[in-house]
Order: C-alpha cells, then sequence, then structure tokens
C-alpha cells in the first residue's frame, strides 16, 4: 500500500503550459521561484543546536505542574524548526536529513523517486509546525532563513520539471502512493494559512498546484485514515473555486464518518491506535473548521460531537504527568498524540476541563522534547525515545517524525481561547482516582478498556490485534506494535528476544525450537472489571487461550486457559520490562506465604511476578537491544511445559505487580489474593482477595 513515484509520466499539454508560465512568473521575480536545472547540494553540514528543549521563564501560575504556556509552545516549535532547518543554507536546499540505519526508506540514495518522496515528507510535515508561527510572525527567520519565502520556494520548486524536488501529473494506471498523503497535508497548511501560502502565488502557479494536487487527490486511496488526504485535496480547490469530483468528496467523508466507533475511536481499516486521533480526530475537527460548516455542516457537526465523545475517554489514556503510551504503529509521530486536545478549544464544550487537556499536551510534549536521546544530528530519531529499529515501519523517513508537528496545529486555537487560559491542573487523578483503587473505562464499540493506577500514576490500554504476520511484507499490524496483552505508559514495550525471551505476552516453542507470541485475539466481554479474550498464536491454531485480565491497585491478575497444542510444547508469559538506570536492574527472590516472589528494582520503578498456579520456573533474562528506553534491561518470565490433554483446560494464574522505588514491598501488597479455586468439573475460576472481596472468572 506504500508506493514510490517513478516521476517518469510526461505532462500533458495544458499542464506544461501552466508550469512554463509558472516558471517566467518566477523569473519576473513574482513570488520567488528557483531556476531551471538548480539543484540543491548533496549535503549540509547542520548548525549546531541544543539537543534537549529547555523551558525558559517557566510560567507556574498559569501552569503550576509543568510551567509550559502557549509562549512555550511556540518556543518549543521554533526549537524543533531550528533543528530542521539546520540543513537548510539556502531557499534551494531540501529539507532530507540523514537517513537512520535499518528498514525506513530511502534505501537507496540512486532511488530519485525514494529520495524525492523523502524530500516531500519533510517539506510538508514540518510545515505543521512552522504554518501556525507564520500566521502570527509572517517574517519569522531561522538560521538566517525567511521561512515563509523558504516554503513559497519550495511550492514553487514542485511545480517545476527541472527541480529535483518537482512532482509530476499521477499517470491514470498509478494507484496510492506517499505523495497523496503529503498533498493531504499541504492541503492542510493552505486551508489555514492561505495568506502565507496560497494568496501570494501567481494564477500560473494555482492553476498548476491545483492541477497537480488534484491528480493525486481524485486518485485512489486506502480505505482507511488516507480517505482524508483525498477530502482535503479536493476539499481546498472546491473552496478556491476550482472544479472537483464532488461525488467522490462526498463519498469519502461519509466513509470516515461510518468508520466512527464511539468513545472518539474510530476503526482505521479495521485497527484501533493513534491514528483514530492524530488523523480521523485532527482532520475531522479542520476539515470542519476549514470548509465544513460552510459546504457541508451535516457533516461537521458529527466530526465535531466525536471530538467531544473523546474528550470523555481518551485522556484518561495518559499517564498523571501526561505521558502517552507506546503502543500501535507509527511511534516516531511520539506526541503528535496530543493533538485533539488543543483543539478541542476551537469548539468548547461546556463541561471540559481544558487545564487538565493542557497539562497532558505540555506533559507529552516534555516527555520527549526533554529526553536527551530524542534528537540526534538535530533531528528527532526514528524511535520512541532515542533510534529504534523495533518501532520503524518501511513508510518512515527521517522527515516522517515531523508528523509530530500536529500538535502545534494547536497554535492555530486562539490565544483566549479556555485551552490556553485555564489553569493548568491535574484533573481526576487530584481526587476522583484515589490511592488503593484501581479505575477501569471500557469503550464499547472499539472495545478497548482504559485503565488507570492512582497507586503508580500510570495507565494502560489493552485493545484489538487480530491480524496474520504470514504474507505481510511489513507486519507491523501483527507484532509488539499491537500484539501486547496490555501496554502502560511508566512501561514501554520491549521486542520479543530471539530465545524467547517476552515482555506483556505469552509466547510458545515449535518442533524447531522457534518462539512465536501470540497475535489473534477474539475479545468476548468485560465484565465486573474483568476483560475476556480469547488467543492463539498464528503457528499453531490448535493451541488456544482463553484469557481473563483483572486489573489491580498495584498490578495485574490473569487468569488463563490454555488447551491443545502438542503436549510438551513450552510456553513462558512475560512482565513488563525495565531498563536499566545508572545501573544494572536490581532482583530479588522473596517466600510470602508458601509462593516465591520474583523482583526487579531499576531505582524508578519495581517489577514483581507471583506464580500462583500452573507454572513450573521463573526466571530473569537481562536483555540487550529490545528495549526502546536503553541499551540494557531485564525481564522476568514464568515457564511451564504444555501437558497432555485433560477434560479440563490447563490453569495458569500470575499476579504481575508493580510500584515506584524507594519503598519495601509489604506481603500484602505482593499477595493480594487469598485464595484461588478452581473446583471441578466447571471451568470457573473463584478468587477471594485479602480486602475481602470476591471475584468469579467466568469462561463462558
Amino acid at each position: 500500500m506504500f508506493r514510490f513515484n517513478s516521476q517518469k509520466s510526461p505532462l500533458n499539454a495544458v499542464t506544461q503550459w501552466m508550469v512554463l508560465c509558472a516558471l517566467l512568473c518566477a523569473k519576473l521575480g513574482y513570488p520567488a521561484q528557483a531556476q531551471p536545472g538548480a539543484a540543491a547540494p548533496k549535503s549540509v553540514a547542520p548548525v549546531a543546536t541544543s539537543t534537549v528543549f529547555k523551558v525558559v521563564a517557566p510560567d507556574f501560575k498559569t501552569s503550576p505542574l509543568t510551567g509550559m504556556t502557549r509562549r512555550h509552545w511556540q518556543d518549543a516549535a521554533r526549537y524543533l524548526l531550528t533543528g530542521a532547518f539546520s540543513y537548510v543554507r539556502t531557499l534551494d536546499d531540501p529539507l532530507i536529513f540523514p537517513k537512520q540505519p535499518g528498514r525506513s526508506y530511502p534505501h537507496n540514495n540512486n532511488d530519485a523517486g525514494q529520495v524525492r518522496t523523502a524530500k516531500f515528507e519533510g517539506l510538508c510535515r514540518t510545515l505543521f509546525i512552522a504554518m501556525p508561527l507564520l500566521k502570527e510572525d509572517p517574517s519569522l527567520t531561522i538560521n538566517g532563513i525567511k521561512i515563509g519565502d523558504y516554503y513559497r520556494h519550495q511550492i514553487g520548486q514542485l511545480l517545476d520539471p527541472a527541480s529535483p524536488t518537482y512532482i509530476r501529473l499521477r499517470p491514470k494506471e498509478e494507484g496510492q502512493s506517499q505523495t497523496l498523503v503529503e498533498f493531504g497535508g499541504l492541503a492542510v497548511s493552505l486551508f489555514a494559512a492561505p495568506e502565507i501560502l496560497w494568496d501570494p502565488l501567481s494564477k500560473a502557479q494555482k492553476d498548476a498546484l491545483a492541477a497537480t494536487m488534484l491528480s493525486y487527490g481524485d486518485g485512489p486511496t486506502v480505505p482507511s485514515n488516507w480517505r482524508f488526504f483525498n477530502i482535503f485535496v479536493l476539499s481546498f480547490f472546491k473552496s478556491r473555486g476550482y472544479a472537483i469530483n464532488e461525488p467522490l468528496l462526498d463519498e469519502y467523508l461519509k466513509l470516515c464518518l461510518e468508520a466512527y466507533r464511539g468513545a472518539g475511536w474510530y476503526s482505521d481499516n479495521g485497527a484501533y491506535d493513534y491514528y483514530s486521533m492524530w488523523a480521523f480526530q485532527v482532520y475531522g475537527t479542520l476539515w470542519s473548521q476549514f470548509y465544513g460548516q460552510k459546504y457541508s455542516p451535516q457533516y461537521a457537526q458529527q466530526f465535531t460531537a466525536h471530538l467531544t465523545d473523546a474528550r470523555d475517554n481518551y485522556p484518561y489514556m495518559f499517564s498523571r504527568n501526561g505521558e502517552m503510551i507506546m503502543w500501535g504503529r507509527s511511534m516516531s509521530y511520539r506526541f503528535g498524540s496530543v493533538a485533539p486536545f488543543p483543539l478541542m478549544g476551537l469548539n468548547p464544550a461546556p463541561g471540559t476541563n481544558f487545564g487538565w487537556l493542557r497539562r497532558i499536551s505540555s506533559g507529552a510534549m516534555l516527555q520527549f522534547l526533554q529526553n536527551p536521546a530524542m534528537m540526534q544530528d538535530q533531528v528527532p530519531t526514528l524511535g520512541f525515545y532515542g533510534p529504534y529499529e523495533p518501532v520503524v515501519q518501511a513508510y518512515n523517513c527521517r522527515g516522517s517524525v515531523y508528523w509530530m508537528g500536529k500538535a502545534f496545529l494547536g497554535l492555530l486555537v486562539p490565544a483566549n481561547s479556555p485551552f490556553w487560559t485555564a489553569t493548568e491542573n491535574e484533573g481526576p487523578w487530584a481526587k476522583e482516582l484515589k490511592p488503593g483503587t484501581v479505575a477501569n473505562r471500557f469503550q464499547p464499540g472499539s472495545n478497548i478498556l482504559l485503565t488507570d493506577y492512582p497507586n503508580s500514576g500510570a495507565a494502560e490500554i489493552r485493545a484489538r490485534c487480530n491480524t496474520r504476520v504470514a504474507g505481510q511484507a511489513d507486519p507491523y499490524r501483527a507484532n509488539e506494535n499491537y500484539n501486547r496483552l496490555s501496554y502502560n505508559s511508566a512501561f514501554p514495550w520491549q521486542a520479543d528476544g530471539p530465545n524467547g525471551e517476552v515482555a506483556m505476552n505469552y509466547v510458545f516453542q515449535d518442533k524447531a525450537q522457534k518462539w512465536h507470541a501470540l497475535n489473534l485475539y477474539t475479545f468476548r466481554r468485560f465484565e465486573n472489571d474483568v476483560y475476556y479474550r480469547d488467543a492463539v498464536p498464528e503457528a499453531d491454531s490448535t493451541l488456544r487461550l482463553r484469557l481473563a485480565d483483572i486489573p489491580l491497585p498495584n498490578g495485574i491478575l490473569r487468569v488463563d486457559q490454555v488447551t491443545g497444542g502438542p503436549a510438551g510444547t513450552p510456553l513462558r508469559l512475560g512482565h513488563y520490562a525495565l531498563p536499566a538506570g545508572q545501573g544494572p536492574v536490581r532482583r530479588q527472590t522473596r517466600k510470602v506465604k508458601g509462593y516465591t516472589v520474583h523482583l526487579l528494582d531499576n531505582g524508578t520503578y519495581q517489577l514483581a511476578l507471583v506464580p500462583l498456579r500452573g507454572w513450573e520456573s521463573v526466571q530473569v533474562y537481562d536483555t540487550k537491544g529490545l528495549h526502546p528506553a536503553s541499551a540494557e534491561s531485564a525481564v522476568i518470565n514464568a515457564s511451564g511445559t504444555l501437558a497432555a490433554p485433560s477434560a479440563r483446560p490447563a490453569l495458569y494464574a500470575t499476579l504481575l505487580l508493580w510500584k515506584k522505588s524507594g519503598t519495601t514491598w509489604t506481603d500484602a501488597e505482593l499477595l493480594p489474593v487469598t485464595k484461588l479455586a478452581y473446583p471441578g468439573p466447571t471451568t470457573s475460576v473463584q478468587v477471594q482477595f485479602a480486602d475481602g472481596s470476591k471475584r468469579s472468572v467466568d469462561f463462558k
């Protein structure tokens, strides 16, 4: 579904005339354009900048928790642009950055199509950051470059056949491509700042740009959030008086709205991830603001209502400090995840706690901008914090990371909006979410479970994964991005190790001694605070699990049944992984009422695994190169062996616990379960807790 343009198709006669006119206007000086044949240097040494963003003169009156106000968001935008424009010396220099080794493109610097597409990504995605600044300061200058002049010049270069960044008309036989994605992003910026990016263009340039962009916008797409790229291209040019394919526009709007599943979540071609938020919610809101309220108010009203739905659910997916959960593909886009929050300030709904939404948004931004590993070569890495190959998809190039710039689209929200003026606060974490409890928020429709842990301030998610690896060139919808049993803001997911080391999933070993993780889950129900799923490993569909997750104040009780599979098959269950801190991860074992408890401590968090039933042994594995936050890490795994078939499924019960470092675990914390009964012949499990409460785990 990701294709690069060959750029070999000739222009038709009309477009050739348009481009020649545009070039003539350029030579006459309105506006500035590159001369035919002008090419950017192959490499430009970057100007050194600070590797960590600093909040200068924090405002702890308006923002007592982060010190970040609208002005500091602007500072953060300039900080990122300063790094990006350290590669620009003249208006001709493209925004292309050093390739990170690995699967990202361009795979070959001699592949003109891939290099051209990488430059196009760098241009359109950094514009998300620059455009809101230019609206308030059209004379914005960074590293000696007038930013408005630069982007107008580069838009002109897209139309010049002699330019190395030239984009030709889409051939009729060509399918969807990354070019459509970036033109969709460019259309967002054209809509938002026409006085900067559109109005100064000559008539010939406008016509040429319309012809080129519409050839993609009126072309094929992917049945996902990609439809919005077509929608924005078609909508922008219709708003400027150009003839467009209006039935197609209406069809794509209806299909996007039909993908809505409630509680703020859209189905992105069957998947749930941050694309619901940084694509569907952001695009739907901005489209409604720029176009829909005037031309299609019935659709705009629906998109606006869906954003309000997210207000009551999505904020609970961030930690008390605002950290986002590492979950789903495109993790290198990072704090782009907060983009819907400021946009809620465009049409403030009564009862919205904007001080909490800004606290989350600024906290997530600082989570990354103040991590010294994120920036390399003055540019964000492809990873979560630093470079991390397991999180990279083949459609990523180094410039892809600037999708995080969508957060700065929040600067389009007026300064007097309550998003900016409300006093920062912790929302429900302050009083509603009480220590010693756990809070679950189930999302019907998407079947997502959000869990908040007041004791640690962490947030957690359980969501859909039911995609096969076989036949996928890049199986990112079936691997660790989606297939963990749960994802937690305090514990970024760790990649599976070659020797069966696993974090927060089950793995099974086949006859060839290869380990396979669960990736085919079927949601069953959420009942009495128990989240039920069935699962099978793709490699052996005869091996089946019935899973029950019970979130507790300090972690998770797992009560799982296993049936089928060859007798003697090794299996493991992993806890979350801990990255090494200032030194190696410390380990310890304790005996608590007959149970052997395995403990890890990295100076920030402690983990504990208590095997209650079914497991034969527990091991701690030291791992290297698997964790996104450290070169070295450790993970606790419980191990067992499948028994011969019996009348009832084998039961595996496990406590996966955590708390912050600095305090000693009490016996009561390590063993909150006092009794676990699995009476025959039923398949239900009765759990009694130390606080006197009881829970029935009923595998219907």
